[in-house]
């Protein structure tokens, strides 16, 4: 299992990719395909979750639409124009990340690079 605080730095990234990837999806939707798509290994807390949503609709990456589903009210969520280009730049920058990150656990790997 990952833990929270490596997961932390990453949730924006990874709410942006699974809304590009998928258009529209709500809060559940998106713990459940993080678990799924992990394999368990990931598994999103509501208080982990849901403030990443407010901090991206703050910042007008994302929108959100209350839906009425019988007796309950779901929450989608959709990425704008501006979460979108984002989303692909925040999804390279990880990436990155991870390269160089790569490169400082294995340095004689960069070596033989060279």
């Amino acid at each position: 299992m990952i833990s929270n605080d490596l997961l932390k730095g990453t949730l924006k990234t990874i709410v942006l990719k699974l809304l590009e990837e998928n258009g529209r999806m709500y809060g559940y939707e998106i713990t459940k395909e993080v678990e799924r798509l992990t394999q368990g290994q990931i598994k999103l807390t509501w208080g982990g979750l849901y403030p990443t949503l407010h901090k991206l609709a703050a910042d007008n990456y994302i929108t959100s639409e209350e839906v009425n589903m019988g007796k309950r009210v779901r929450k989608y969520y959709t990425l704008t124009e501006s979460g979108s280009k984002t989303a692909k730049e925040k999804v390279q920058e990880f990436r990155d990340f991870v390269a160089i990150i790569g490169q400082v656990l294995n340095p004689q790997l960069n070596l033989n690079l060279g």
